[in-house]
């Protein structure tokens, strides 16, 4: 209580009264003056003892005002000191000007007139920024929410390390799924006897059994080449630090029975619910699975995908059930609707239009109208020798429509198919895409994260040596009746020369019957070769390039374009298939401009390195040994220290 207002509040009606009995007594004093005298008298008798027991009462009050003005004094200086929060008040200059007991039991060390941000860097320029109340920091082991009052230029720490950790344990408890699929087991068990297929599938189990148990997993296995598996967050972490090595004790294993048996696996997290783990555990399966298998593939609710493995070229399928599987759902999708548009990627290749006038002709043995999208400015030098004898034929010219006559055709059941690509941004018009509700995809490409969106039917196979491979099988299972021409033939066996680098470069046996088959419908060779002529200006570009190779011990080549040239993708690309005839080149890299603002790398190996994962790295993909990538807005000599980069960093993963 303030000591002005008490003796205010005391006084001031002990003075009124005594006016008061003083006026009566004057007025007393007019009627009876003895009376008056006497009764003056006492009045004066009672107000000197009333002032002196007032007096007291003040200094008694005061006592006592000054005792609580002590406790409260030790008290707020006892709260500052041992309350749980610590405070730091900075001066001007942002150093240490004062700090409670709280900050020094928690910081071991003197900080009196030392900078904040030598204590905590960057703290109070975060603290500063517009809209941020709070921010997380951490001294040692301990960790800080810190809030800051500019008025008072006060800083104010609350230990939030407990919270954190049980946070963090609460995390690392999270439930994981994941699915584990044995590649190719079926048609690697098929034809051996009995004892054979019990001994590997036992010893499969049993491998599979005791990396589980080593590592605290619950598995079980629900069919032949199938197991689930429940785990948390942290089994999942000390897993991502052996980069799943179940992946190479399975194909050590399977080496052992001389036989390519290998694993992939798709894992769900980031949820507590189950039905959702299970759902992100299937679609990455899927993923690992497009991507060519053996490898682990991790699915988060937010949208990220990570992967680990992927070191072996996918392994050639024998058997044809799929293809005709697909070839009939095919059939079956594109007769439910009307007519049907087809789509490659942007700037396409052979491959892109042989797939593309494939199925252009299986719809037509269905006996539905078909077009393929493909405008003026996409027609590359190559794909212009194509077109010229295109013209010649005026029932297959008919079926090419550029993407505005398309996009008036298309109609609620317009099925769209897109071929050799399913990433949405690299497809001729993404509008188009958009507007389709119902689409097919058809690609050997291994999958990347980004896809086309609710597909009706998926047929992708990264053993294939290219997309028009995949379509000529889906061929041979439709009616006679229209079959294809000459010039379709060849056209589709020009994809296929292409990409397997005239049948060296990913060619299996199913490559060669699928050559067969468009060889038996009239694919005519020296039209191919004619088709794949280089002019003058393309050798010589050609040639520049491989003038810059520079080879390194591992076996890397990579050559590079001068930064004013332009150079078309197709030569940049037979460049590095060029380089793998070098002797001792394992893997190719040619880094060239493509267009103004756009720098084109395109990876070539033989098997040994993959350079997928390094494309990736870079925003690219592809295949083990045939990728690419594309980087915007920056120069030939930061693109190839970026590669540089990607190089060593898929080589150290190697290691590891």
């Amino acid at each position: 209580m303030d000591r002005k207002y008490m003796r205010q509040t005391l006084i001031t009606p002990f003075i009124v009264m005594s006016l008061l009995v003083f006026i009566l007594i004057g007025l007393l004093f007019t009627v009876h003056p003895l009376m008056a005298a006497l009764a003056g008298v006492i009045v004066i008798f009672i107000v000197v003892i009333t002032g002196l027991m007032l007096k007291k009462s003040l200094i008694r009050s005061e006592l006592y005002l000054d005792n609580i003005a002590v406790k409260v004094s030790r008290g707020n200086k006892i709260a500052i000191n041992e309350i749980p929060i610590g405070m730091i008040l900075l001066d001007e200059s942002d150093k240490v000007e004062w700090y409670n007991q709280f900050i020094r039991e928690k910081i071991d060390r003197p900080i009196l007139s030392d900078s904040i941000n030598e204590i905590f860097p960057n703290l109070l320029n975060q603290l500063k920024i517009d809209g941020v109340v709070e921010v997380h920091a951490q001294y040692k082991e301990t960790k800080f929410k810190v809030r800051y009052a500019a008025d008072t230029h006060m800083l104010y720490f609350l230990d939030e390390t407990e919270r954190v950790e049980t946070f963090e344990v609460f995390e690392k408890s999270k439930p994981v799924v994941g699915m584990l699929f044995l590649d190719n087991y079926d048609e690697i068990t098929q034809n051996m006897s009995d004892a054979n297929r019990t001994e590997m599938n036992s010893m499969m189990t049993n491998e599979i059994n005791q990396w589980a148990a080593e590592n605290h997993i619950y598995v079980k296995r629900f069919s032949s080449d199938q197991f689930v598996i429940f785990l948390n967050n942290r089994i999942l972490a000390e897993l991502e630090s052996t980069k799943f090595n179940l992946l190479d004790r399975i194909r050590e294993k399977s080496r052992e029975k001389k036989t390519h048996l290998t694993l992939s696996v798709g894992i769900g997290e980031g949820t507590d619910d189950l039905i959702t783990l299970g759902e992100l555990a299937q679609s990455s399966l899927d993923l690992a699975l497009g991507r060519g298998g053996d490898q682990v593939a991790i699915k988060n609710t937010a949208g990220g995908v990570r992967f680990f493995g992927g070191k072996t070229n996918p392994m050639e399928k024998r058997t044809r059930v799929r293809a005709r599987v697909i070839s009939h759902a095919l059939r079956d999708i594109l007769i439910e609707g009307d007519n049907v548009i087809i789509m490659g990627h942007k700037r396409p290749d052979m491959d892109a239009i042989g797939a593309a006038i494939g199925v252009a002709r299986f719809a037509r043995m269905n006996n539905l109208n078909a077009y393929i999208v493909l405008n003026s400015y996409d027609i590359d030098e190559t794909l212009s020798r194509v077109m010229l004898e295109i013209e010649e034929k005026p029932e297959l010219k008919e079926v090419f429509i550029t993407s505005d006559e398309a996009w008036s055709l298309m109609t609620n059941r317009t099925t769209l198919v897109v071929v050799d690509t399913h990433k949405p941004d690299m497809v001729i018009d993404e509008n188009i895409l958009n507007k389709a509700s119902r689409k097919v995809v058809i690609d050997h490409h291994r999958r990347g994260e980004d896809f086309i969106s609710s597909p009706l039917l998926i047929y992708m196979e990264p053993y294939a040596s290219s997309t028009a491979e995949l379509v000529t099988e889906l061929l041979e299972y439709q009616p006679e009746e229209h079959k294809l021409t000459r010039l379709e033939s060849t056209v589709m066996l020009a994809g296929i020369i292409v990409d397997t680098r005239n049948f060296t470069l990913r060619t299996g046996s199913r490559t060669f019957d699928a050559a067969s088959y468009l060889r038996s419908h009239g694919a005519d060779t020296i039209l191919c070769q004619h088709f794949l002529k280089d002019n003058m200006e393309t050798y010589l570009q050609r040639s520049d390039l491989i003038k810059t190779v520079q080879l390194g011990t591992d076996g890397i080549a990579v050559a590079h374009g001068d930064e004013q040239t332009i150079y078309d993708p197709v030569t940049i690309a037979q460049t590095a298939d060029e380089l793998l005839s070098i002797n001792g080149v394992e893997a190719s890299f040619v880094v060239a401009r493509r267009a103004d603002d756009i720098v084109g790398i395109s990876a070539r190996s033989l098997g040994e390195i993959n350079v997928q994962l390094v494309m990736e790295a870079l925003g690219g993909g592809g295949h083990l040994s045939n990728a690419a990538t594309q980087l915007k807005g920056i120069s030939i000599e930061t693109a190839l220290l970026d590669l540089e980069d990607a190089i060593a960093e898929q080589f150290r993963r190697s290691e590891e």
